[in-house]
This record gives C-alpha cells, sequence and structure tokens, in this order.
C-alpha cells in the first residue's frame, strides 16, 4: 500500500524539468509569505516570492533557490512553475556577493532613470543564492 503522507513535487523552469519526485512536505516563499504543503492541502494557486524551497520526503531534505514565478497546489501534487530554479550546488557564491553589492549600490544611489522594482528583485534574488550557499 501506497504512503497515505506522499504526494508528488514537480519543479519547472522554462529551461528545463529541475525536479520531479515525491514528498511528504514543501515549504516555500510566495508573495504572501511563507507556506508548507502536505498531501490534500486545499487547491491554491500562488505567486511565487524569490526564497529557498525545501522539499521533504521522510527523513531526506532537498533544498533550492527558486526566483519567482507560480505555484500550484492540488491535493495529491505540487507544481512551482519557476523563472530561475538552481540546486546550491550550481550557485557561483563570489558572483552572488557581487551582485548583491551592485544591486545595493543602485539602491543607495537612487539616480532618476533607476528601476527600483527592478534593483530590489535582483537584491532579493542575491540574498537567497548567499544564503543556500551558507
Amino acid at each position: 500500500m501506497a504512503d497515505e503522507k506522499i504526494f508528488q513535487v514537480e519543479i519547472i523552469t522554462p529551461d528545463r524539468v529541475f525536479y520531479t519526485g515525491d514528498a511528504t512536505m514543501i515549504e516555500f516563499n510566495t508573495v504572501n509569505g511563507e507556506i508548507g504543503v502536505y498531501k490534500h492541502h486545499i487547491p491554491l494557486t500562488t505567486v511565487l516570492a524569490p526564497g529557498i524551497v525545501t522539499i521533504t520526503n521522510g527523513d531526506e531534505k532537498k533544498t533550492a533557490a527558486v526566483h519567482a514565478g507560480f505555484a500550484e497546489i492540488l491535493g495529491e501534487k505540487v507544481t512551482l512553475l519557476a523563472e530561475v530554479a538552481e540546486w546550491p550546488d550550481e550557485i557561483d557564491l563570489a558572483r552572488a556577493e557581487a551582485a548583491k553589492e551592485r544591486a545595493e549600490e543602485r539602491l543607495s544611489n537612487k539616480s532618476a532613470n533607476l528601476d527600483v522594482a527592478r534593483a530590489e528583485l535582483a537584491l532579493r534574488r542575491a540574498l537567497v543564492r548567499i544564503d543556500i550557499k551558507s
């Protein structure tokens, strides 16, 4: 008999199927805050915010950085459609730290032609990358 707590997780980006597998819980960030999902969660579609996704299957945990997109939660499956998804070993820490510094500099200078939302998103992405590597 199949484990009653297991559901399917799929993370898809424009260039690859990033992850497909079983889970007993998944945690991720939405624009409304963090969410944890177990099997038979109420159906929900929500907007992803940059953050760390934690996929738990029993005693095994996998983490990944996900940067914006959508999540669809159904009773037996959770699908994340993400702009970018990265495993920790795919992230270049030096590059992430440089991106953080550039974004912070742009935000502190506040030139007239600055796209604040874009600079803030770049900073959030860099911070997620740095956080998952720590």
